[in-house]
């Protein structure tokens, strides 16, 4: 393919992985308000957190009804814009994903193929394990931070306010679960040994929980402490799995007797007999047949 070919492919895939999220936030834009199959609606599922604080700790209106307030016009309109957006951008993330992968598979080989998928797998699932956990540390993050005020204040939080917050605890949670498998695939790519990292673990979780500190939007210690603990475990789980990946590459270059060299390397390399390895009988009998001459 040409250049613009090339520009006219990654065109098609864009279009078609905007249509996919459009769909996904009209979806969510309507079920904010609605209870899809008996459903809770999603304004119910991301008022959650705030509505799990302590009645006395939180505005609640004369019905004790549990809401956010809006300070802006359209406020609400684009609270649920942009929650509808998010939801589809999840739902529907195998759809827009497949489009990203569709444009770059042509210009991979066979092997680089099967990392990639598994890579794409492996990161959907760990952004979504990041998100839930986010989303129960909320109301534990909320409740620490409003309860500096004791009996004086109580919090009346705006939606706007109160959605980016925990879209963002959501992103960063679900993003920095993403930072192991990156361990584990540059150990594939052979740019990490697992001895690396043994040497470099306790750097690694102290920055891991300077990351974590930095990282949640609160700067409560119950955020920080949580994620930095999650992403050290993780950290163990990708070590663990170079160890056992630089081990079975161990086995395999010693089976060859190739100690040093790569295996796709050592496969490319003639292991036949040279024409100038003579063994001693055939040498001898080779001299034996001149004298006879």
């Amino acid at each position: 393919m040409t250049l613009v070919d090339h520009l006219y492919e990654l065109r098609y895939r864009l279009g078609l992985a905007t249509l996919a999220i459009v769909a996904g936030g009209i979806l969510g834009f309507w079920w904010f308000s609605h209870s899809p199959f008996g459903l809770p609606t999603l304004s119910t599922f991301v008022t959650g957190p705030y509505c799990s604080l302590p009645a006395e700790m939180r505005f609640s209106p004369e019905d004790g009804q549990c809401q956010l307030m809006q300070t802006k016009p359209f406020e609400v309109f684009m609270i649920r814009l942009k929650v509808g957006l998010s939801l589809g951008a999840v739902l529907l993330s195998p759809v827009w994903l497949y489009q990203v992968w569709a444009f770059i598979t042509p210009g991979l080989y066979t092997k680089e193929r099967k990392f990639a998928g598994t890579f794409v797998a492996l990161a959907s699932v760990l952004f979504t394990v990041g998100a839930a956990l986010a989303y129960f540390v909320v109301p534990e993050g909320l409740a620490f931070m409003v309860g500096f005020g004791g009996d004086a204040f109580f919090t009346a939080l705006t939606g706007g306010e109160y959605i980016n917050f925990v879209l963002l605890m959501l992103i960063i949670f679900g993003v920095s679960f993403e930072l192991p498998l990156i361990l584990v695939m540059l150990n594939r790519a052979g740019l990490v040994s697992f001895d690396q990292l043994r040497s470099w673990w306790r750097g690694i979780v102290f920055v891991l929980f300077i990351f974590a500190a930095l990282a949640t939007p609160g700067q409560d210690p119950i955020s920080m402490i949580v994620l930095a603990a999650a992403l050290s475990v993780l950290f163990g789980i990708a070590m663990l799995l170079c160890r056992s990946h630089d081990r079975s590459k161990a086995r395999k270059l010693e089976q060859q007797g190739l100690q040093g060299l790569d295996p796709d390397e050592a496969s490319d390399i003639d292991h036949r007999p040279s024409s100038l390895d003579v063994t001693p009988s055939a040498a001898s009998s080779s001299t034996e047949h001149e004298d006879a001459t």
